[in-house]
């Protein structure tokens, strides 16, 4: 068996993916087609409506495509799709999927939008019937919308906690860091570990080391979100590597938002051998066009890595991931048998 053939039919863990940046240009198109309006319904013009100049331009496009889900229907169909697509297409048994309710809630607009009791009843309903028709088992993780400052910190915190579900593992934090300082969000993150929630906020993605530093001192944070620029810190690498927080590195991402130049320059390397724990993720793949195939197949490619590596990577994302325990070993086993067939 080719290793393209290898990954393709590995199970595997996914910890670094949106809700929203998951929907296939089928799933969009079908959204749009229910809310006309910016967004393209033909999947060509899709594609390219998806290709970034920016990150600031990237974030544009993911706030049309959120535009279009506007009803708990739309929260249902798209989480049930989207997990569909993971399980059928990529072999994905596990994901943690970043959730970014107030998006969609819109506490300061309530006209317009989705009670977050219809919010949860929704991508839960979705949930229970993807592991019974898929056998994928989806775990949340609620973003604050960094841009969206203390009113999105606030309104998030109150989602995690007043109207959590057992589903939820994970808090996180999203959106742009330049001038989204990390600090403001502290006493959120302290809240939201005080009820047993994970950290797990982005840095370092498009900002440099001291933003990872922050996400950690300030944060708590247990695993970081792209953590791209610690490359630049010999201190910040030493200090991943013996405390084994995990990075979740999403190659493809980091080049379409412009955060390396290309796949080459990618620092993936030099986490794996600063001894940094990594796993690989496809963050939003529909929008990157990529996947989580993809993305394991370039990862063995920059890491240099054979079929017994590539699954050594798929057990690394189980064991940083914040499964219960027998899901993680049912996984980890599920791997082990795979690799030796």
């Amino acid at each position: 068996m080719d290793l393209s053939s290898f990954i393709a039919g590995l199970p595997k863990a996914e910890l670094h993916v949106h809700h929203v940046g998951s929907a296939s240009p089928a799933i969009v198109s079908e959204l749009a087609m229910r809310h006309p309006g910016v967004v393209p319904v033909d999947t060509d013009e899709l594609r390219r409506f998806f290709e970034f100049r920016d990150f600031a331009h990237f974030v544009d496009v993911y706030l049309a495509v959120v535009s279009l889900i506007r009803t708990d229907d739309d929260i249902r169909y798209l989480t049930y799709e989207v997990a569909r697509e993971l399980a059928e297409s990529q072999q994905v048994r596990y994901a943690e999927l970043t959730c970014t309710p107030y998006t969609s809630v819109l506490p300061d607009d309530p006209d317009h939008g989705i009670p977050i009791e219809a919010y949860t009843e929704a991508i839960e309903d979705a949930r229970i019937a993807a592991e019974r028709d898929f056998g994928i088992v989806l775990r949340w993780i609620y973003d604050i919308p960094g841009e969206s400052g203390m009113p999105a910190a606030d309104a998030t915190l109150s989602f995690a906690t007043n109207h959590r579900v057992d589903a939820l593992v994970g808090f996180g934090l999203g959106g742009p860091e330049i001038g989204v300082a990390r600090a403001q969000f502290k006493p959120h993150f302290d809240a939201a570990r005080r009820v047993g929630l994970h950290s797990v906020p982005h840095a370092g993605e498009t900002t440099g080391p001291e933003t990872v530093w922050d996400a950690l001192r300030l944060l708590g944070a247990e695993r970081i979100g792209h953590g791209t620029s610690a490359a630049l810190d010999p201190q910040l690498l030493d200090y991943l590597a013996r405390s084994g927080v995990p990075l979740e590195v999403c190659p493809s991402s980091n080049v379409a938002t412009k955060a390396v130049a290309n796949l080459d320059e990618h620092p993936i390397r030099a986490f794996r051998d600063a001894g940094v724990m990594i796993t690989v993720n496809s963050d939003d793949p529909s929008m990157f066009g990529t996947s989580l195939n993809q993305e394991y197949q370039i990862a063995a490619r920059l890491l240099d890595l054979d079929a017994s590596g590539v699954a050594d990577l798929a057990a690394t994302a189980v064991r940083a991931s914040f499964a219960d325990p027998e899901v993680k070993v049912a996984l980890l086993t599920a791997i082990e048998i795979y690799s030796r067939a």
